[in-house]
């Protein structure tokens, strides 16, 4: 197929790859542009100055939540440094923060009839980390259940952020948790609140009460997706890093991911959202399975040299005719410490391999917190120069 006459616009030449279309080039875009990076190298500048800057496809994210007033859930007051929570009648939410030296500790504490459930995160400059997991005790997973609230999404709020957005890029966005902590997938939040080691022990040890957390997250995932009826997302993220055979088998995944996730995926096309799988590290052994899914996307594909195992043309040629492909840049490599023809030929090599045909969307393998600006721009410029035939 020929490329059209006239450039695109870059949300255009997005949702056109998302098709498994031909666009009129390569798309070239990234994952999260991390905080720590933007304030270090770019004197603060705003992902939107950011996407300006380099001449990349724009992303914006956006997560705009609502309680439930028919459950009398409500906003809690307010914290100037965070945004509004959500709580309900029959659950508190308080949050503590403390800093020492570079890092800063977060508390939350979920106050129920049934039990106060707790949990700790620890944050610096560039990421966040658990040290203390929600769920401690099986029967924790009952009191989440029954207290704490299901994050609805605010349709308005997002609708007019699609409106300002326009046709600058995607509109973005993820099934998540709950109010302030969680992951969109049903395993990777369930990796997150009771730890992945446990979990993977879990599945061995008593089986049906991981079968019953999954179908818990499941089922307040649904909620959400319900809620996200009209609004104008481009895309929203499912799955999890959690799930990728770096850390669990295939047949782990085929019994305790693929079943949740699945549900999750009908029920958002059914709403008429998008949704892009998101897996960052092994896909290779179970690259049908998620397909067999039936996201629009998966991501992240990325390569060994990052302790992934992506073949980028495997995958191509796999499931390339059922999704569109996201990612497989090494941006660890190639984004730093090398001159601008390497990574630039680094761009061409992704463009071979999976470019043909449309249906591919360069970026690199999940977010960045370092990188030499004089190779982002050429990771940028050489994708622009990717064209199709």
């Amino acid at each position: 197929m020929a490329s059209p006459a006239a450039p695109m616009t870059p949300r255009g030449r997005l949702l056109t790859a998302l098709a498994r279309g031909v666009p009129d080039r390569l798309p070239v875009t990234t994952h999260h542009v991390m905080p720590s990076f933007l304030e270090r190298d770019l004197g603060g500048a705003d992902a939107d100055a950011f996407f300006a800057r380099f001449g990349l496809d724009p992303i914006r994210w956006v997560a705009a939540y609502r309680p439930d007033a028919t459950k009398g859930q409500y906003f809690a007051e307010p914290d100037p440094a965070a945004p509004p929570r959500v709580a309900a009648p029959d659950c508190r939410i308080r949050i503590e923060t403390s800093r020492q030296a570079a890092a800063r500790t977060v508390r939350l504490r979920y106050e129920t009839p049934q039990k106060t459930l707790t949990m700790r995160i620890e944050e610096d400059a560039h990421t966040g980390w658990i040290t203390e997991r929600l769920v401690r005790e099986k029967t924790d997973v009952d009191v989440l259940a029954e207290h704490l609230p299901v994050l609805l999404c605010d349709v308005e709020a997002v609708n007019r952020q699609a409106d300002t957005f326009g046709e600058r890029g995607l509109v973005r966005g993820m099934v998540p948790g709950f109010d302030p902590y969680g992951q969109p997938g049903c395993w990777q939040d369930a990796a997150q609140l009771f730890g992945i080691e446990a979990l993977i022990l879990a599945t061995f040890e008593d089986p049906a009460w991981v079968h019953h957390f999954l179908r818990v997250l499941c089922e307040r995932k649904k909620a959400t997706l319900r809620s996200m009826r009209g609004a104008r997302f481009d895309l929203v993220e499912l799955g999890g890093g959690d799930a990728s055979t770096t850390v669990i088998s295939p047949a782990l995944f085929e019994t305790f991911v693929q079943p949740y996730d699945t549900e999750l995926i009908a029920l958002a096309r059914e709403v008429g959202q998008r949704i892009v799988y998101h897996t960052c590290g092994g896909m290779m052994p179970i690259l049908e399975a998620i397909a067999d899914m039936g996201p629009a996307a998966m991501e992240t594909f990325t390569p060994p040299a990052m302790g992934g195992d992506a073949d980028l043309a495997a995958a191509k040629r796999r499931i390339g005719h059922r999704v569109c492909l996201i990612g497989g840049f090494d941006q660890v490599h190639h984004f730093r410490g090398c001159t601008p023809a390497t990574t630039r030929a680094a761009v061409r090599r992704c463009f071979a391999a999976a470019g043909g045909g449309g249906g591919f969307i360069l970026a690199p393998s999940d977010h960045f917190f370092e990188a030499d600006l004089e190779l982002l721009e050429a990771f940028a410029d050489e994708a622009r120069r990717c064209v199709y035939a």
